[in-house]
């Protein structure tokens, strides 16, 4: 059996009084996050929930966000965190996925969706100082974490974590820092709470460091807070470092130094254009890895100076961009369609092993749970050389990755067809060195007011999923089984449009047959 609170307890005890979190509301001791937790854990007992329950968090990057996870587990309950910036059709589907019946929330946040649940206000329960005792024993394989992800097809899916293996996974990140957090450092983290930040802001505080939550990324409240020296790490996925190294190299910044110890990355492939521009404005201190939200995160790692080196070899056109070694606990193997292994050196689907492994998925159709042992198939396209390295050559064949999101174009085109049913649609990601990939449109022989059509269920869609370009052209090109060709989609936008990077992309077109 495992115990939360005596996981908490000795954090407490052995370093409280440092400064745990800030956020937009100041500093927030380690103990005052672990008490708010424990008087939250106390509140839902209260109200007869504990192993067995799910409870869904919906916060903002804050301390309230870190105190909810840390109660809900020491009551012993499935917690399911998702993120605020969703619709509210995609919170009901989480809710009834995960069959939470109640939210925990920041009553103070004006801009949280409808929900159609109990919501209880984090902010109205008193804290009380946090001690090993009192709490729930859990069967180590009961279902702790909930993570939901979207799939290729479909509604998304929930990543079912148990207790054992968020504990391991936890241990494991923790392993695969390359530095030893301690009270001098202090990690900025942008991303959403319910994803990569939540997992960075435990494995710091677990050692005593403090973490810097920020509610999305302005490079305006970013660049000062680096400059400031009190910033010494920060996850940065590639379109978040695109958006602070074009931000840098204004004429406000010129000269001025960044005093960072290191740059964790991951969640898209880091391009050699953004790797290259980082490295000019902070220097050699970027460190990749490779995650997937049904494993906690480091699949794979390569530290500073081994991205160092790989950046400087250079890749040729297909190969992939390297990832680095599996970290510790963590098998993965290539296979063909069929399954077989393939050996180094050759490419095909990457599949997954680890004591942290998610247990299979929570649906509507209630859970489907991998055998013991079985590996996950990421559907992402990579292969092994001979040193060991991960080479990421593409990822899940049509998903996308747009500013540090996964978006499958089959979700976007079903919202978007009705509104338009004699028009053949397609959805696709552009290559971008700013935002990763752009969602973007393309439509088969569209009337003159597609777009007019189509802004109402625009409107509806989460921001993320938005297209952000549309092109309209004749006929799709197709291939001989009569799929639609995205990568041969893509070539022919490159040869008649020329993509404008900035935060508002758009698509100019080369010659006048070349419609927007």
């Amino acid at each position: 059996m495992m115990n939360w609170g005596e996981e908490f307890a000795p954090l407490r005890q052995r370093h409280g009084e440092r400064i745990g979190i800030v956020d937009d509301e100041g500093q927030h001791r380690i103990a005052e996050v672990l008490d708010r937790a424990a008087g939250i854990a106390d509140e839902l007992r209260r109200q007869g929930l504990g192993p067995g329950d799910f409870v869904a968090t919906v916060f903002h990057n804050s301390a309230l966000a870190a105190a909810a996870s840390y109660g809900v587990a020491l009551a012993g309950i499935t917690e399911v965190p998702a993120n605020p910036a969703l619709s509210e059709a995609e919170l009901a589907h989480v809710l009834a996925c995960s069959t939470a019946r109640l939210a925990l929330v920041d009553g103070a946040d004006q801009s949280l969706p409808a929900m159609s649940v109990r919501l209880l206000d984090v902010r109205a329960i008193a804290p009380r100082p946090l001690t090993a005792q009192g709490w729930p024993d859990v069967a180590p394989d009961a279902p702790s974490r909930i993570v939901f992800t979207s799939g290729t097809t479909g509604p998304a899916k929930g990543a079912i974590h148990s207790h054992r293996g968020r504990w391991t996974g936890a241990l494991m990140l923790r392993a695969a820092l390359p530095l030893l957090p301690d009270g001098t450092n202090r990690i900025l983290l942008m991303t959403p709470f319910s994803h990569g930040s939540s997992l960075l802001t435990f494995a710091f505080l677990a050692q005593g460091a403090s973490v810097h939550l920020l509610r999305g990324v302005d490079p305006e409240t970013v660049l000062p807070l680096l400059a400031s020296g009190s910033i010494t790490e920060i996850f940065a996925p590639p379109t978040v470092l695109a958006k602070l190294t074009a931000a840098a190299a204004g004429p406000d910044h010129a000269g001025r130094r960044w005093p960072l110890r290191m740059i964790l990355t991951g969640t898209a492939p880091l391009t050699p254009l953004i790797y290259r521009r980082a490295v000019e404005c902070f220097g050699p201190i970027i460190r990749v890895t490779y995650g997937k939200s049904e494993i906690f995160n480091p699949i794979t790692v390569l530290d500073p100076a081994e991205t160092a080196e790989i950046y400087a070899q250079g890749q040729a056109a297909g190969e992939g961009l390297c990832v680095g070694w599996p970290a510790s606990g963590v098998r993965i193997a290539i296979r063909d369609d069929a399954g077989r292994a393939l050996p180094p050196g050759e490419t095909g689907r990457i599949h997954l092993l680890s004591p942290h492994l998610s247990q299979g998925y929570m649906t509507l159709d209630g859970p489907r749970m991998l055998a013991p042992g079985e590996y996950h198939d990421t559907g992402d396209l990579g292969r092994i050389d001979a040193r060991g390295r991960l080479f990421l050559v593409s990822r899940q064949s049509d998903m996308m990755k747009t500013g540090g999101y996964k978006v499958s174009p089959d979700e976007v085109e079903r919202a978007l067809a009705p509104h338009l049913p004699e028009t053949e649609l397609v959805v696709l990601g552009y290559p971008s060195d700013y935002w990763g990939e752009i969602v973007t449109l393309v439509a088969a022989s569209p009337p003159a007011d597609w777009l007019d059509r189509l802004e109402p269920a625009l409107s509806e869609l989460t921001g993320y999923k938005r297209p952000r370009l549309f092109v309209a052209m004749g006929e799709l090109p197709r291939n001989s089984i009569g799929k639609i060709a995205r990568a041969q989609l893509r070539r022919w936008i490159g040869a008649h449009y020329d993509l404008v990077e900035q935060p508002r992309p758009q698509l100019r077109p080369r010659h006048a047959g070349a419609e927007e």
